[in-house]
């Protein structure tokens, strides 16, 4: 292989995204939409308000799925498999936070936090590889997070978790390498989203403070490491943590 070595992907590819009916995870599914590919995204409660992308470019497809139930998450994959085929990009993106300080963190708020930010994970993954290990190709992509490594008081079960998706997918990356597959893991840092639009300004100034770039980022911006992670220019990186975070975790 020669240093311009470029792997070849598809032009259509069956995508899913997991958490994509807004925020980052919307985000990503645009971006794979872009590309071409035909994208699955899952909502638990609402989903997407807009599934059409630009002339030439395939609507996004929306299924409920509670990433939390196995039984929901094997329907899933026996609707997309019957429809559309077998999936080769898998970007997790479904995640939620329910913060509290440990002393007063409960099991229930423990447990739904890494269910669904991490278990969820493993079981959606583990769904997925079998059809790209058959296959011998595909793009896996968790969305994580800069207080994986960090660490935040408050979240104990989110940093936890988003630290434990990293460790998971250094583990299959070794494990599915020889399958021309691929893992890799995006850090965030703070983003603009619904949950960001709906702190005070202080909290947000504070925020920034502590960011080198002095500002928040985009979901774009996200979506963009997700490109190049799914495309031609990715095809040798796995097993690695992209941080996009204005160097908010820099040195880490």
């Amino acid at each position: 292989m020669g240093s311009d070595q470029v792997t070849e992907v598809p032009t259509s590819r069956v995508a899913l995204v997991t958490g994509g009916s807004r925020g980052i995870g919307l985000a990503c599914a645009r971006a794979l939409q872009l590309a071409g590919d035909t994208v699955i995204v899952t909502y638990k409660n609402a989903a997407p308000t807009e599934l059409d992308g630009p002339t030439g470019t395939k609507p996004l497809v929306a299924l409920r799925c509670d990433v939390t139930v196995p039984t929901d998450v094997e329907g899933l994959f026996e609707q997309i498999e019957g429809t559309h085929g077998t999936v080769e990009l898998l970007i997790c993106s479904a995640g939620i936070t329910d913060d509290a300080l440990l002393l007063r963190m409960g099991e229930e708020r423990w447990s739904n936090v890494i269910d669904t930010n991490l278990t969820a994970c493993y079981r959606v993954t583990k769904r997925a590889i079998a059809g790209m290990i058959k296959g011998r190709r595909g793009r896996i992509v968790l969305i994580g997070s800069v207080v994986g490594m960090l660490g935040n008081a408050g979240q104990t079960n989110y940093s936890a978790a988003k630290a434990g998706l990293i460790g998971f997918a250094r583990a299959l990356s070794r494990e599915v390498a020889s399958r021309n597959i691929t893992v890799n893991v995006i850090a965030p840092g703070f983003i603009e989203t619904d949950m960001t639009s709906s702190i005070s300004e202080s909290q947000r100034e504070a925020m920034v403070k502590n960011i080198p770039l002095g500002r928040l980022g985009g979901p774009n911006e996200v979506a963009a490491g997700v490109s190049y992670l799914t495309g031609p220019l990715g095809g040798y990186v796995t097993g690695s943590v992209l941080a996009i975070d204005g160097g908010l975790g820099m040195g880490y």
